[in-house]
């Protein structure tokens, strides 16, 4: 037998226990990695006693005596899509921030179960594994892996260079197919109560059940209320033959599920099966027809006869795959200066003056306030002056307080993943907006990671020495550029907005080289908007451009700010995209603000001429269009940026 070879032992020691856990949809099992691979205080909570994953988790905590823990890594039977975590085959529900916060941890990493156990696979020895059937893995091959439980996970890994990458796959909710009529049987049977039949259905707990239940109505006997513990264990002491009948069809449809992952993924490196059931069936599995399924696969037969398959006998093999990912990203934070803040703040605070210790212990106790606040805020709640503030910052190596700000997000935010989530016709109204807020805030992270700041300094500079600036857009975008008038006028720089071609290309004509315009695009592809570029070009002012890298707007302007966003083209307007283009505004317009005086910075932040931010009532013979563009687009926005610095 072949199999990857286990690493030497580590005896590295963490400072606090890394908090471990596994979430199926029966139990939850938690523990203390307390060294590499050493785990301790391991236990099994039964879901349905915990309203919420929080009170599972708190429940454990405190059986606990004196036990600090910062950092956490929980393995859950669930796609990990964002924030929010919803589980599939159970009611708990939660928010992965919220959840940090809650519990007092500087990191909660949530990964899917099967992406968890995949990156256990390379640190798996013989001893951990039991090979069914012939078959020897190539090295440096694709591995694939499946298991069922609750549901039907899979996943599988990838070699490259010296690691592996996990794939994220919800391939157990492929289409069931049937290979003889005893199958076909249990397929119209199963249909009478679901419309769509994937693998899971069958290939797991509650499928196990289902096939029991389908095969005693085809015999014409009542089935008796089992448990699939129970099915299976009749069926391995063989004593009831429906439940042994139940067992070997399970296992046969396991074979060929594994069959399929092994085609799909060209899994030459091996199947693994894990789960809570097959490891618990001992040598009854190696008997079973699960490997003569696997290799009945017609012309393809030869194939899959040379891929070997293993079941996963590790006890804790979750755990050591969520303690790998959770010692690879604390890895990546340490690696990337300041990243990993909290523990630097940790690390140096005995040699810190006594007012910079104030502002370390404000920034520990209130982390997420901190991201939010001016530095006003900060200084005052530490009972320091600002000066200490930024001398704090510069202590830690951030160049001041807005970049040690950009990389304390990205410390107590770096276990969101930065994806889209499909809207469907079957959200809720909650889970809708969730998802659009969602979709929203990623983008945004996104667009944070593309951040130049040499362009955007330079368009600060731009601007700041523009003896006037304009703003062009079309279409959705216009109110982009009446917003960004609105705020730069605040400022007391000459600016107007055109979003019509015609009037943009007349006013175009008259610019000078001491004139500065703003173009705002998504595509930066219209024609449009690429005719006055070159006439502004033409005439010798400055362009900056917010579009899309590598497009035409970009090569011809002097200043590119790139903003990379693909809409769902379903929706057909320009939703997340034209609040990024915002967003850039904002950076911009509060730039300038800090470029030229404290009075402008304040205006920024509503401090001052807060009448221009807040509806008034409307004079007998007012209209809605005498107001001034903007205002309700750029009050929340106005807010949010002052925080940023």
């Amino acid at each position: 037998m072949t199999t990857m070879q286990a690493p030497k032992p580590q005896v590295l020691q963490h400072a606090t226990p890394h908090l471990l856990a596994d979430i199926g949809g029966t139990y939850a099992r938690f523990a203390l990695e307390v060294s590499k691979g050493d785990f301790q205080q391991v236990r099994s909570l039964l879901c349905a006693d915990y309203p919420d994953f929080y009170s599972a988790v708190k429940a454990y905590l405190e059986s606990l005596s004196g036990v600090q823990i910062e950092h956490a890594a929980v393995a859950i039977a669930n796609p990990v899509d964002g924030d929010l975590v919803s589980m599939t085959n159970y009611h708990w529900q939660f928010s992965i921030e919220d959840m940090r916060q809650k519990l007092g941890f500087d990191t909660l990493l949530i990964v899917n179960d099967f992406t968890a156990l995949a990156m256990a696979l390379p640190r798996l020895g013989a001893q951990d594994v039991q090979q069914i059937g012939q078959g020897e893995a190539r090295k440096h091959s694709v591995i694939g892996l499946l298991g069922p439980g609750s549901g039907l996970g899979t996943s599988g890994l990838i070699p490259s260079g010296d690691g592996w990458i996990s794939l994220g796959s919800e391939g157990g909710h492929t289409s069931f197919a049937p290979r003889d009529e005893r199958e076909i049987v249990i397929l119209r049977y199963v249909w009478k109560h679901f419309e769509h039949v994937s693998f899971e259905r069958l290939v797991s707990g509650p499928g196990l059940e289902l096939i029991y239940r389908a095969l005693a109505e085809h015999a014409n006997q009542t089935p008796r209320e089992l448990s699939a513990p129970e099915i299976t264990q009749h069926a391995l002491e063989c004593n009831d033959q429906q439940c042994i009948d139940a067992l070997d069809v399970f296992c046969a449809l396991l074979g060929t599920a594994a069959a399929n992952l092994a085609v799909t993924l060209g899994a030459m490196g091996g199947i693994y099966i894990g789960g809570g059931i097959v490891p618990r069936l001992g040598d009854y599995f190696a008997r079973s027809s699960f490997r003569t399924r696997f290799e009945q696969k017609g012309r393809f037969s030869r194939y899959v006869s040379a891929i070997p398959t293993f079941v996963i006998t590790a006890e804790h093999a979750t755990f050591i795959g969520a303690a790998a990912i959770l010692d690879a990203q604390l890895k990546t934070l340490s690696a990337e200066p300041g990243s990993a803040i909290l523990g630097q703040i940790r690390r140096i605070r005995a040699d810190l003056s006594p007012a910079e210790l104030r502002v370390a212990d404000h920034v520990l106790a209130h982390a997420r306030a901190v991201v939010n606040d001016p530095i006003a805020d900060i200084a005052r709640a530490a009972d320091v002056s600002q000066p200490t503030v930024i001398r704090f910052c510069r202590s830690l190596g951030c160049e001041g307080l807005s970049d040690f700000k950009l990389r304390l997000a990205s410390g107590l935010t770096g276990t969101v993943p930065v994806t889209h989530i499909q809207v469907t016709d079957d959200d809720s109204a909650l889970e809708l907006g969730a998802k659009v807020l969602g979709n929203t805030a990623s983008s945004i992270l996104q667009v944070r990671s593309q951040l130049n700041r040499d362009m955007i300094e330079r368009a600060i500079e731009l601007i700041g020495r523009a003896n006037k600036l304009e703003f062009y857009a079309i279409g959705h975008y216009g109110v982009v550029a009446q917003d960004a008038q609105f705020k730069f006028l605040r400022l007391g720089i000459p600016s107007i907005a055109h979003t019509d071609s015609r009037l943009q290309l007349l006013s175009a004509s008259v610019l000078s080289e001491k004139d500065v315009v703003v173009i705002s695009s998504s595509s930066g592809r219209l024609p449009e908007l690429l005719e006055v570029a070159e006439k502004v070009r033409e005439r010798g002012a400055k362009i900056i451009a917010i579009a899309a890298s590598h497009s035409p707007l970009i090569r011809k302007a002097d200043v590119a700010l790139i903003v990379d966003h693909v809409e769902d083209v379903t929706t057909h307007l320009p939703m997340v995209s034209r609040i990024l283009h915002l967003l850039v505004i904002d950076m911009l317009a509060v730039g300038v603000a800090m470029g030229r005086n404290p009075g402008a910075a304040s205006l920024m932040q509503g401090e001052a001429d807060e009448r221009l931010d807040e509806a008034r009532p409307v004079e007998k013979k007012a209209s809605a269009k005498n107001q001034a563009p903007g205002v309700s687009l750029a009050s929340p926005f106005a807010k949010l940026t002052s925080h940023s610095r």
